[in-house]
């Protein structure tokens, strides 16, 4: 494809080094090196996880903050994104592994009250459509404490309200919606993720994803039956989709509150595919006629919806060659070439050196950029 001129750079973080924004900055310096008349368009994305705020306000949203609950209770300053009556809201923001102390997990405890809170403030803003983008979560609660803030009330024998987090849950005795925010009836809630995991099982959000959040053996098992429990409490409450909802894709996303989620009337769908409707993907896509793509690490889970998957295989199908810049490559040409990604090209190829690859991800970026200029638009 020589003589190409348009560029999208739609890139994810690459996680601990460089932000999405920081991506397509350096991508395009670099390009610029060798044709300094490239034309660039940069749409940093994101797949629902953290960085997708970040994302949408890099497309053109409002940037909203406000003060809620972090995943102990403390109080944290979160943010939305706001287009319109469209809201990116991002679970990680209220009830992200990031909004714990260093080196301290809470598996039992951490609760989601803080992500109840912003979809309540999407809602106080006027929005009539919101994405609500799970994952980086530090939360095992099923979704209870963004039920909670937004007007539910789970109590124990007592008729006191049950301890936060997902250990509480063991001790739940009734759950009460009547109460849930009504304006949620009249709001498009896409519940937007990369995984689509059941609540529970094998290859529920406990089991997969507790150990990440500092969760032993034990507390696995602990927290597995309590959102079995939750589910079956809820069943009484909500009727046979409770039940439902617990063995739907996705309802394991992020430590269970896809599930809660799942209960508000949201619907379920890939977190890169919502992401590149919001952000405009389409549009820039038409004008390019090379995509680069990319993120920390290209692996298996790449497969498996994360964002560079997804801006390939849309513009695979829009007949537009892609190649893909990461911090690392763990993927045979064979397994890129089925995702539609033509080359990679790895900063370690520049650097063998993890750890300066990740101090100096900036500046190797641009080589390897300047690498991808002389490729294919020289």
């Amino acid at each position: 494809m020589h003589g190409t001129r348009r560029v999208l750079v739609a890139a994810d973080k690459f996680k601990g080094s460089l932000t999405a924004v920081e991506v397509a900055e350096r991508v395009t310096a670099g390009l610029r090196r060798v044709v300094p008349d490239v034309r660039v368009e940069a749409l940093p994305v994101a797949d629902g996880g953290d960085g997708t705020v970040a994302a949408a306000v890099a497309a053109g949203f409002e940037r909203r903050e406000v003060r809620v609950a972090g995943p102990l209770g403390a109080e944290v300053t979160a943010a939305y994104a706001l287009r319109g009556d469209t809201a990116v809201v991002e679970m990680a923001e209220a009830s992200g592994l990031q909004r714990l102390p260093a080196g301290v997990f809470a598996p039992l405890a951490a609760s989601t009250y803080g992500s109840g809170e912003l979809l309540r403030a999407a809602l106080d803003a006027g929005a009539r459509t919101i994405v609500f983008g799970v994952g980086g979560s530090a939360t095992t609660d099923g979704g209870a404490g963004m039920l909670s803030a937004l007007g539910a009330r789970f109590l124990d024998r007592d008729g006191e309200p049950v301890a936060p987090g997902g250990g509480g849950l063991a001790a739940l005795a009734t759950a009460d919606l009547t109460g849930l925010d009504e304006r949620l009836a009249g709001v498009e809630l896409v519940l937007a993720s990369d995984v689509d995991n059941p609540l529970t099982g094998p290859k529920g959000a406990p089991a997969v994803y507790g150990p990440q959040k500092g969760a032993s053996p034990d507390d696995v098992a602990t927290l597995d039956a309590a959102l079995a429990h939750f589910a079956e409490v809820l069943e009484g409450a909500a009727g046979a989709r409770a039940a439902e909802y617990a063995a739907a894709p996705g309802a394991g996303a992020a430590g269970g509150i896809g599930y809660g989620a799942l209960l508000i009337g949201a619907r379920f769908r890939p977190g890169i595919e919502v992401m590149l409707d919001v952000l405009g993907f389409g549009p820039a896509l038409a004008r390019a006629d090379l995509v680069i793509t990319g993120e920390g690490s290209l692996d298996e889970q790449t497969l498996h919806g994360k964002a560079p998957a997804g801006v390939a295989a849309a513009a695979r199908a829009a007949d537009k060659e892609v190649v893909a810049v990461c911090g690392r490559l763990a993927l045979p040409p064979a397994a890129l070439g089925r995702a539609g990604i033509r080359r990679a090209y790895p900063l370690t190829d520049e650097e063998p050196d993890v750890a300066k690859c990740v101090a100096q991800a900036g500046p190797l970026l641009e080589r390897v950029a300047a690498g991808i200029a002389r490729d294919f638009l020289v």
